[in-house]
């Protein structure tokens, strides 16, 4: 169950993300950590990757907006990262960034009703479908079916 903070530092850390040029693709609040720590993830407002120098100047930014909303009322730990690789694609940039890469699709298959995966090279991914390279073949799978697309380690043939 989220911190019932969540959606106030969440508000704040995107108002205050979207005046500095980035955008907050990830926030959690540990509280159980002695003292608390406020983990936010960021980018660029235009999708870009971050550097070190962003993340220390939006931490600043973001230092002061918490300190004059006065929502943590008791010490805590800002860190603020960028997102990192993660093993799930799901925005455009992951998608167009990972073209070629080994993937495992889980999507439902509408003729058996159950789910279904399959693992290939990632060609890419349009408006209506997830194309797959299996073993030389371009396999469609419609994006309504799709239920997640992940990273995988090639297998040896």
């Amino acid at each position: 169950m989220p911190h019932p903070l969540h959606p106030d530092l969440q508000t704040l850390a995107s108002q205050a993300a979207e005046g500095a040029g980035f955008q907050v693709c990830g926030l959690e609040l540990l509280t159980h950590r002695i003292p608390m720590t406020l983990l936010v993830q960021l980018r660029l407002a235009d999708g870009g990757d971050v550097s070190l120098d962003n993340c220390a100047s939006f931490s600043g930014v973001l230092g002061d907006a918490i300190e004059n909303s006065g929502l943590l009322q008791d010490p805590y730990v800002l860190e603020v990262s960028s997102p990192g690789v993660s093993e799930q694609l799901s925005d455009d940039r992951d998608f167009r960034s990972f073209r070629g890469f080994p993937v495992s699709i889980r999507y439902r298959d509408t003729k058996s009703g159950g789910d279904n995966e399959r693992e290939g090279l990632l060609l890419e991914r349009d408006e209506e479908n997830v194309l797959l390279n299996v073993r030389g073949r371009t396999v469609r799978i419609p994006r309504p079916d799709v239920i997640s697309v992940k990273l995988v380690t090639p297998k040896e043939a």
